[in-house]
Order: C-alpha cells, then structure tokens, then sequence
C-alpha cells in the first residue's frame, strides 16, 4: 500500500489506507473556542492535516464499500488484545462491520473537514457523537476532558507520584485485582511483553497517592485498563482517569460511594418517572465499570467518547435507552434473579452490537434530558440517603 494514514484498527481485518495530500485550515482555536478554559497544548490543526488526511472526493467512500476481506475476516482475539467468546457470532459481526467500515471512513473525512469559527461550536458535540476515529481517540479525550491541560499545567507531578513512598495497604489492594484485570485480555496476561499489568499497577498506584480520599476502589481497574488500551501511555491515562474520577464521577470510588448511590436513586426516579417501575439495584455495575465487560468493546468506547464531552448524562441516557428499549421483557420477570437475568440479556445481541445505530438510539429513546434536571434529582437522592443513615 501507498504512504497515508491507517483509518480503521478497531475491525481486526478492514486495514484502509487514507491518502494524503490535503491540507485543512482548523487550527488549536477550535478547541479553544469551544473549551474556553482549556489550553491546547497540541495543535489541532496540525492533527487534522497530519493525522487524519483523507481525499477530498468520494473515492474512499467507494473504495471501504467494495473491500472484499480475506478469507479469515474475524480473527479470534480482537483489536484491543480480547479473546472472542466461544459463542461469538462471527457472522453477525462481519455483516455488522462491512456496514460500520463505510460510517467510519466517512467520519475520518468528516474530521478532516472540521470548520473553525462560530460554525464549529455545534459541529463538534455532533461529530463527537456520532463517533472519534479510533487512531485519535485518545487526543481528543484529553482535550476535551481538561485531561491535556491538567497534565500541562502538572509537568512531572505523575512520575514524582510514582517515585514517593508507597502505602502498603494501596499496594496489596492494587496488586490483588492484577490478575483479576481482563483475564480474557492477552495483553494484561504475566506471559505478555510487555505485560500492561505493569502499566496498570503504575497508575493505580499513583492515583491512590493523588487522591487519598479514593485510594482505590475494585472497577478502577477496569476503567484504568481501558485507557491504557487506547492512550498506550500511562500519564496519559492516569489523568484521564482523574477526569473521570474526580470531575466527571465524582465520589463514585470513595468508600461512601456516596455518588454511585446517589445516580442509582436518580435513575430510579426517572424510570418511575417514565416507566412507574424501579430497577437500580441491577444497574450498579452499568455505573461503577461504566459498561465495560456488559457492553461492546466498540459501543463503550462510543459511549465514553460522549461522556468525555458531555459529561456524565450519557451513563443516564444508555441505561433509559438499555431499559426502555426492551422494558415488554424485562417486565416478564417475576422474581429478582429473573430480573437479573434479563438484564444480562438486553446488554447481548445486536441492539448493542451496532454501536453507531446504538448511539443514535441513546438521544433520541429517552427524551430530553439536561444536567440541570440531574443535577436537582441528585440533590433530593442525596437528601434522601443521607436522612436515611
């Protein structure tokens, strides 16, 4: 193949090459325009033109449409080092990808063509949602997140974290959920090199010292082993982390777990609101693992391109989307372990599997739904646990 850019890893076989040769205007102002109180620390603009060049004329839209794959489409361990289940629908997938191959090769060009000016301010909360191409998911999250200039404005302080004195308690509670860390992951496995459980240790580690109120919480390791996946660098990762722990989530991972509590209570209140039944206790691992190993790889990467960006509405509307869309079913169930159980199924099949129609799906199914109406739930939620000891 030619020189260019890779624009899909995420497919495990659909490799296209995007030529370059274009140039695009949108330079560090668009971020700094839309985030006003974030610095960009690296340039947009040479991001677009350098990373994600694409041809200005349909013939890459023609080309992912007519890719024919090799013989052996789907290969047994995904693009991110996961094992595919026994059961996993190879069938399924391909058709499902041969279809997202085509949106993801027009997302890339839609990137590149990315204005700037008062035109970008409402483009980049639909460009967001409708999907990061995944060689620049990472940047994005930064910038959006505050992650970027957090680590800017802390030159050094990850590695200083690292290098002071350890508490043993953190240590031991760390070290226990290692192993316990995507054992269906061939990346995190002692026999890997490098061994991502290195990586792993290292920003729990340090973010235990960085916020001793937390410590560490069982599902931060999850989270942080997502990251790692996707930045392939741990100080990134370790502020993207602190994005989602300390603003995005807030008093989530606290041994109170007063936050996790409080947005239970909330969806409560707006099932009953939409649908007269309450069903939070089965929905506790939705938000502490922020859908990881109940969802699609693919479709929570989506999802947190949004919540990175919108903030933690986006874990309301996929749990209401999740809820609504199969509520006839789950209203079948006549005691709790049945319930348990169809909330195991509505998060299989291909509702979920078709993340891009999936996320189209998650703001439109439930309604209107604003941080300001949140955020008055939460009050009351939070009222109400609290007088309730």
């Amino acid at each position: 193949m030619g020189q260019g850019v890779t624009l899909v890893v995420a497919g495990g076989w659909w490799d296209q090459v995007i030529p370059e040769g274009s140039s695009h205007p949108t330079g560090s102002v668009l971020w700094r325009e839309v985030h006003p109180g974030l610095p960009c620390g690296r340039n947009l603009g040479q991001f677009c033109t350098q990373q994600i060049l694409c041809s200005k004329n349909s013939s890459l839209l023609k080309r992912a449409k007519s890719v024919k794959p090799p013989e052996r489409r789907v290969f047994k361990v995904d693009p991110y080092g996961f094992e595919r289940p026994d059961d996993f629908d190879y069938a399924s997938y391909e058709a499902f990808f041969s279809r997202y191959l085509v949106v993801l090769t027009r997302r890339a060009i839609k990137w590149s063509k990315l204005p700037k000016g008062e035109k970008q301010r409402g483009q980049v909360k639909r460009y967001i949602r409708k999907g990061i191409p995944n060689e620049h998911r990472a940047l994005i999250w930064m910038i959006v997140s505050g992650a970027q200039a957090n680590m800017e404005q802390n030159p050094g302080y990850y590695h200083r974290l690292l290098e002071g004195e350890k508490n043993d308690k953190l240590v031991e509670a760390i070290k226990t959920d290692m192993n316990r860390t995507f054992p269906d992951n061939i990346k995190f496995r002692q026999t890997a090199d490098p061994c991502l459980q290195d990586t792993l240790y290292n920003v729990l580690i340090a973010y235990g010292h960085h916020n001793k109120a937390v410590g560490y919480c069982q599902g931060m390791n999850f989270i942080a082993g997502y990251l790692i996946l996707i930045t392939k660098n741990e100080e990134e990762s370790f502020w993207l982390l602190d994005a989602l722990i300390g603003r995005i989530l807030p008093d989530y991972y606290s041994p109170a777990m007063m936050g996790l509590k409080t947005d239970q209570e909330v969806l409560g209140e707006l099932l009953m609101e939409r649908h007269g039944v309450m069903w939070t206790l089965v929905v506790s691992r939705w938000f502490i693992c922020l859908f990881i190993d109940i969802l699609p790889v693919e479709t929570v990467l989506r999802i947190w391109d949004c919540l990175f960006y919108e903030g933690s509405k986006i874990i309301f509307r996929v749990a209401l989307t999740l809820i609504k869309q199969h509520q006839a079913f789950i209203l079948e169930a006549t005691n709790f372990p049945d319930i348990c159980d169809k909330f195991k199924q509505i998060t299989k099949g291909t509702f979920v599997t078709e993340c891009h129609t999936f996320m189209q799906k998650i703001f439109t199914e439930p309604g209107t739904l604003s941080m300001t109406t949140i955020d008055k739930l939460r009050e009351t939620c939070r009222e109400k646990l609290l007088s309730q000891g």
